[in-house]
């Protein structure tokens, strides 16, 4: 596939891409931005979340890890379902009963203001973060295929794409965000499904075949209930995706921002139970993907490169398949980054101009009309740098590495709202900040010991280790009297 191929396929995404933003948000006004009006049908939501729940991470690192992890993902997913279920039937009643925009507003009914700011800023942290780690993933693929071989260096290529997903998201917010999603959906599913089925034929593989192929392969290695110790042991995933998920869906501003969408609390819950359904088995997919793009290299002597989030992209791009294969590469790895890029940027806008910036809801519509725009544009400067950033450091796999900045910096909201939803109990409110930092610095001490110590690998389990000193300091710092 030519790098003017691949120009042509990414062109033309983008814009169906900005018509469908245009058509769904050019009616929008700030209560469209932030919650969608709250008229989203749960369907509608439900096949706009299986697309969000998958970033270009997961199109792109997921099927690389068999190599090194097997299937030892479905753990965590395991786990994800669960999660997802307490998402549904203890935050979301929570969450409208309050009828909030923000989901850190949460912390300043239960708690007070330092709360509500601290929360807002982890959630600032974790999601800029987290999205540039998944829009610099494909930066990544695309400067190898398309940019690197005119010169382009990495910095225009970020800039570049953030300008993009600005563009699309300055008018409609999560309204637009629905129908992109959706669109998302739609050409990520389809394009792992197409790229299954061209690889199984270009192997002379009939579907038992295949699904004998895979089962033998020692790639296909679910469960590991052997050695508690490794940070693939079963009962550490299966732990570490309930809380992830609770953590990185149901009090991530990002994901709650589609749900929110739903005009009733039992159409949200409807919404969230099909999208986990849904989850286990796309992502299931995605590693028999994987297996297959590794027996692909394997029988036609491709050399595999240096890292394992390359492969899919070599293997459909310069694997020597049909051209339709690298296109719909192209398609949802476009598709998935430019669609989670955009909801993390509208999240992001949402808290800071929300939860941060103070006299918020003083100021008429004009006025936060006009500030909400310039944090928008500040929001996509920031995640332009912090993609800069991570091209000189980032040298793990990178769905390993969404996750274990997510342990450290979830850990701190996971705790306050766990306490708050758990106990009746108040605190010093203005010590808060004190115990969210420390939190984390505790975690990452505590993961050095057990190492050094006992030789105890502490995987993404980490992230329940820092909820929990979270709790022990909200426990030395709560008062006698209850609410």
């Amino acid at each position: 596939m030519t790098p003017v191929a691949v120009i042509l396929t990414v062109l033309g995404y983008i814009a169906v891409l900005f018509v469908v933003a245009w058509l769904s948000g050019r009616r929008a006004d700030n209560a469209g931005f932030f919650t969608g009006n709250r008229r989203t049908p749960w369907y509608m939501a439900a096949f706009a979340m299986i697309g969000a729940a998958m970033s270009g991470v997961t199109f792109i690192s997921v099927p690389g890890s068999v190599a090194a992890d097997s299937f030892s993902y479905m753990q965590m997913v395991a786990g994800f379902t669960v999660g997802q279920l307490i998402v549904a039937y203890v935050l979301i009643p929570t969450f409208y009963r309050l009828r909030v925009v923000s989901l850190y507003e949460y912390l300043d009914d239960r708690f007070g203001v330092s709360s509500h700011r601290t929360g807002a800023w982890f959630f600032f942290i974790s999601k800029m973060l987290g999205a540039a780690l998944r829009v610099y993933v494909v930066c990544a693929v695309l400067q190898l295929l398309v940019f690197a071989h005119y010169g382009i260096p990495f910095w225009a290529n970020a800039v570049i794409t953030m300008a993009f997903v600005w563009l699309y998201t300055c008018r409609g917010g999560v309204k637009s965000l629905i129908w992109t999603d959706t669109l998302k959906t739609l050409c990520l599913v389809g394009s792992l499904v197409l790229s299954i089925l061209f690889i199984m034929q270009a192997l002379g593989l009939s579907a038992g075949e295949t699904a004998r192929e895979v089962a033998a392969s020692p790639m296909s290695r679910v469960f590991f209930f052997d050695d508690p110790s490794s940070d693939r042991y079963f009962w550490k995933m299966f732990a570490a995706g309930i809380v992830l998920l609770v953590a990185m869906t149901g009090l991530d501003q990002d994901m709650m921002q589609r749900n929110l969408s739903c005009a009733t609390p039992r159409d949200s819950q409807k919404n969230i139970v099909l999208t986990a359904v849904s989850q286990i088995f796309v992502i299931f997919l995605f590693l028999v993907l994987g297996v297959l793009l590794y027996l692909y290299a394997d029988r036609t002597g491709l050399s595999l490169p240096a890292k394992s989030d390359q492969v899919f992209s070599l293997v459909a791009v310069d694997g020597g398949l049909p051209l339709a294969v690298g296109i719909l590469f192209v398609v949802g790895l476009i598709s998935s980054t430019y669609s989670a890029a955009g909801s993390a940027l509208t999240a992001l806008t949402t808290s800071f101009t929300v939860d941060i910036l103070e006299g918020t809801k003083r100021r008429d519509e004009a006025q936060l009309t006009r500030l909400r725009k310039g944090v928008h544009v500040g929001m996509a400067l920031g995640m332009a740098a912090v993609i800069l950033a991570f091209e000189y450091w980032a040298d793990d796999s990178v769905i390993n590495l969404v996750y274990k900045v997510a342990s450290y910096t979830y850990g701190p909201i996971l705790g306050m709202f766990a306490f708050g939803l758990a106990t009746r109990r108040r605190v010093r409110d203005r010590w808060i900040p004190v115990v969210a930092v420390a939190a984390p610095v505790l975690s990452a001490l505590l993961q050095h010991w057990a190492l050094t110590a006992w030789d105890y690998q502490i995987g993404f389990e980490l992230l329940i280790y820092n909820a929990a000193f979270t709790i022990a300091g909200m426990l030395l710092l709560s008062q006698s009297d209850e609410k």
